[in-house]
C-alpha cells in the first residue's frame, strides 16, 4: 500500500507490504472480536468501564505499533515519534484498517484465482479444446475483472495510507513539503513588503522632502536677488530666517524618513532605546513596558521594532486612538510584542501594512495575531522565536 511521501521503495517491497497487511488486518479483526466478546459487558457498565478500557487499549496500541512498523519498513513512511493518537482515533483506525485489509485479502485471492484460470485457459488453447469465440469471451471477462481488481487494490492502498496519516500523524515527507510551502509563501511576502516599503520611502522623499527642498531653493534665490539689489535688507533678512526654518524642517523630515527606513539607534543602543524613540515621535501618548533581559538576535530585534513602529503609526493615523500601550517581553525562547490602542477598531488584517508585517514575522517562523473588532480596542500580538 502506498505511503504519503515520495516513492523511495521498490515495488517488490511494497508488494510484500501489501501481502503482510492482510494477515495483520486479520489479526486486528480477531483481536477486536475477542476483546468485544470478553470485555463488552465490562465496557458497557459505567463502574467497570475505567478498568476495562486500559486492557482494550493496551492490545490496540501494540497492534497499531505493528502497523506503523509495517508502513515504515515496506513503504518508507516516517512519522513523528512524539505524536500519540487519542483512544477513539486509535480504535477507529484498527476497525477500518482491519476491514480494508480483509477486503484487500479477498481481492488478492481473486487475483490468484484469476491467474489459475488464465493458466487453464492457455492450456485449453494449446490442446485445441477451446474455440475462438469462447476464448474471446473469457479474455474480455478476465480483462474487466483484472481492471476492477487493480482499481480496488489502488483504492485500498490509498485508504491504508490515509488512515496511517490520521492515526500516526503527518509523515516527515509531508511535514517537509508543508515547511517548503510555508517558506515559499513567507519569502514572497517579504519581497512584497520590501517593495512596498521602498515605494513608501520614494513617495515620502518625492512628496515631502523634495517639495520642501524646492521651496528652500526658491527662498534662497529670492534672498540672493535681494542681496544683489540691496533694496530691502529687512525683507532679505526675513527671507533668510524663513529659509533657515525650512532647512530645519527638511532636516527633521529627513530624520523621520531615515527612522522609518531603519533607525541607527537599533544597532547602537538596542531595541529598548529605539522603541523609546518611537514613543517620543508618536503623536499620541505611548506607554512602553519592556521586559527583556539580555541581547536579542538582530533579525528578531529588527522585526520587533517594525511591528511596533507600523502599529503605532496606524493607531495614530487611522484609528482615532487617544493612547497606545506597547509591551515587549521574552519568555521560554519567545519574544512577544503586544500593541494595543483604544481607537475605533476595524483594522483589516489583509491590508498592505499588516500583510507586510505578517510576512516579515513569518520569515522568522513567528506569528502575528490581529484582534480589532468594530468599536475597538485593537490588539496586535507578534510572537517571534529567539532561542
Amino acid at each position: 500500500m502506498q505511503g504519503d511521501g515520495p516513492d523511495t521503495t521498490s515495488w517488490p517491497r511494497r508488494a510484500a507490504g501489501v501481502l503482510l497487511g492482510c494477515p495483520s488486518a486479520a489479526l486486528g479483526a480477531l483481536y477486536l472480536l475477542l476483546a468485544a466478546t470478553a470485555l463488552g459487558p465490562f465496557l458497557l457498565w459505567p463502574r467497570t468501564r475505567p478498568y476495562a478500557v486500559p486492557g482494550l487499549l493496551s492490545g490496540a496500541r501494540r497492534l497499531a505499533a505493528l502497523e506503523r512498523a509495517r508502513r515504515g519498513a515496506f513503504f518508507g513512511d516516517r512519522f513523528p515519534r512524539h505524536y500519540r493518537a487519542d483512544d477513539r482515533r486509535l480504535l477507529r483506525y484498527l476497525a477500518v484498517r482491519s476491514g480494508g485489509g480483509l477486503v484487500a485479502g479477498v481481492v488478492l485471492g481473486l487475483l490468484v484465482f484469476g491467474l489459475v484460470l488464465a493458466v487453464l485457459l492457455v492450456g485449453g488453447v494449446v490442446r485445441g479444446s477451446l474455440g475462438w469465440e469462447e476464448l474471446a469471451t473469457q479474455v474480455l471477462l478476465g480483462g474487466v475483472l483484472l481492471f476492477l481488481a487493480v482499481q480496488g487494490l489502488s483504492s485500498l492502498a490509498a485508504l491504508d495510507a490515509r488512515l496511517a496519516r490520521e492515526c500516526f500523524g503527518p509523515s516527515e515527507a509531508e511535514l517537509l513539503r508543508h515547511r517548503i510551502a510555508e517558506l515559499a509563501d513567507s519569502r514572497a511576502a517579504v519581497v512584497r513588503a520590501v517593495d512596498t516599503e521602498r515605494r513608501r520611502i520614494e513617495r515620502d522623499l518625492h512628496d515631502g522632502v523634495q517639495q520642501r527642498v524646492v521651496a528652500l531653493a526658491m527662498l534662497l534665490g529670492r534672498a540672493r536677488r535681494g542681496l544683489d539689489r540691496d533694496r530691502d535688507p529687512e525683507r532679505t533678512e526675513a527671507l533668510l530666517r524663513q529659509a533657515h526654518r525650512e532647512a530645519q524642517g527638511v532636516l527633521t523630515e529627513l530624520r523621520e524618513v531615515a527612522w522609518r527606513a531603519y533607525p541607527s539607534a537599533l544597532d547602537t543602543l538596542g531595541l529598548e532605546e529605539a522603541l523609546g524613540g518611537v514613543a517620543e515621535r508618536c503623536a499620541i501618548p505611548l506607554r512602553l513596558r519592556y521586559e527583556v533581559a539580555g541581547p536579542l538576535p538582530e533579525p528578531v530585534r529588527t522585526a520587533a521594532y517594525f511591528v511596533v513602529s507600523e502599529c503605532v503609526t496606524n493607531a495614530a493615523k487611522h484609528s482615532a486612538a487617544s493612547a497606545v500601550s506597547v509591551r515587549v517581553e521574552r519568555a521560554a525562547g519567545l519574544l512577544t510584542v503586544r500593541v494595543e490602542d483604544d481607537g475605533g477598531g476595524g483594522a483589516d488584517p489583509a491590508g498592505s501594512g499588516l500583510t507586510g508585517l505578517r510576512g516579515r514575522v513569518a520569515a522568522l517562523d513567528g506569528t502575528l495575531h490581529v484582534h480589532s473588532p468594530a468599536g475597538g480596542p485593537t490588539v496586535i500580538t507578534a510572537e517571534l522565536p529567539c532561542a
